[in-house]
């Protein structure tokens, strides 16, 4: 039997360990723990709606004519007229025929392949895709082939030579810890040449990027036809929580017959789904949020640009900065903490090792006085010159 004590202890030595943070209240850009004010850059509330009265007001409504819990799967009576109105919703917003409500985007994901996929099969991924996608390769039974970041000339050789069984391309479209987007328009003019399936994970997209905020897909000007599977969560930029896929009418039909993490499990609130289709309602209309989210990763750009800090070269609300070593990752994490400022020190196995860093992100409630506070916290922690560090290749 594993001594898992020692296992732990050899984590805490190597600075990887753990920890969870306990908010006293409600999330948003300011949050209490134990009492403190801190100034968050670490949420994935992107457009700031986690805490929106109108959307708060919602689930309220929700609650008081849905109650609290489904009571069933989807299959049995845990399917409301909630559930299936958001689906509908969902659905038109990112044009296509059907979506379909999964609890989170890590069990959509895994829902997904299981359903289509089986040994023989092969799945196609980005070396950085989220932990998600990998899993559900790996537990569908269909060979995992992964290729260098963004490297289509990589992926292609690699589709060349697999001529067997299924097969099934799949990436983030903005990738979690790096904060750079895929290159969708090679991704689908590859998969359409080797007859595979697409599928993007927009976890980090929806809602920041696209006309009306439909997304990395929509960004690219691409559509059911080039991208036949779309997942996307609700727990970022719409501040509720969940996720969905979409795509035909075959593809969700056969997710609601053999997707085991959609059937074997009971559905979400009901509640939960008229507070969604209230943040659909922001997220389609509030072009404003997003617009002055690009406005405040210009100013924290350029003025990390002006203090030689080594980001990441992303242009999304997750703004990287490269440390290289865990144990200073973490150094750095607590010195801001210090300050008021809180921002994760993201450690390997989450990251290649040497490549630890403090992963920022941005929201539209950030104002510009506290990204020029969070500038000023960062030079008088990180302390480093325009010719110290460059940030890692992708």
């Amino acid at each position: 039997m594993k001594n898992l004590a020692a296992q732990l202890e050899e984590r805490r030595a190597q600075h990887l360990y753990r920890t969870r943070q306990v908010l006293d209240g409600a999330q948003g850009v300011r949050v209490q723990i134990e009492g403190k004010a801190y100034l968050s850059f670490c949420s994935n509330d992107y457009l700031g709606l986690a805490n929106d009265p109108g959307i708060v007001a919602a689930f309220h409504q929700g609650l008081d004519e849905f109650g609290c819990g489904s009571g069933a799967a989807h299959l049995v009576t845990g399917h409301s007229r909630a559930h299936h109105a958001l689906e509908e919703e969902l659905a038109d917003f990112v044009r296509r025929p059907r979506a379909l409500l999964f609890s989170t985007g890590y069990s959509a994901n895994l829902g997904v392949m299981a359903a289509l996929l089986g040994r023989g099969d092969r799945v196609f991924e980005d070396r950085l895709n989220h932990a998600s996608l990998l899993d559900a390769a790996r537990m569908s039974h269909a060979r995992l082939l992964r290729y260098r970041h963004n490297a289509m000339h990589e992926l292609a050789g690699r589709l060349a030579e697999s001529t067997k069984g299924e097969r099934l391309v799949a990436t983030d479209g903005v990738f979690s810890m790096d904060g750079d987007s895929a290159p969708l328009a090679e991704l689908a003019t590859l998969a359409s040449q080797h007859d595979a399936w697409l599928m993007v994970d927009d976890a980090h997209g929806l809602g920041v990027l696209g006309p009306q905020g439909r997304g990395s897909v929509a960004s690219a000007g691409l559509g059911v036809s080039e991208v036949p599977i779309l997942m996307a969560t609700l727990g970022k930029a719409f501040g509720t929580f969940g996720a969905f896929v979409a795509g035909d009418e075959a593809l969700i039909e056969t997710l609601i017959q053999h997707a085991s993490t959609y059937i074997y499990t009971t559905a979400p609130p009901a509640a939960l789904a008229c507070a969604s289709r209230a943040a659909l309602q922001r997220v389609q209309q509030d072009d404003w949020r997003r617009e002055r989210l690009q406005q405040l990763i210009k100013r924290f750009r350029q003025g990390a640009a002006q203090l030689g800090l080594p980001l990441y070269d992303s242009h999304t609300p997750i703004q990287p900065l490269l440390v290289g070593d865990a144990e200073r990752a973490l150094q750095l994490s607590e010195a801001l903490r210090e300050r008021g400022i809180l921002i994760s020190a993201i450690r390997p196995p989450t990251v290649a090792a040497g490549s630890s860093r403090l992963r920022i992100t941005l929201s539209a409630a950030h104002s510009e006085t506290e990204i020029d506070r969070l500038l000023e916290a960062l030079a008088d922690t990180v302390g480093v010159s325009p010719s110290t560090h460059e940030p890692a290749s992708s």
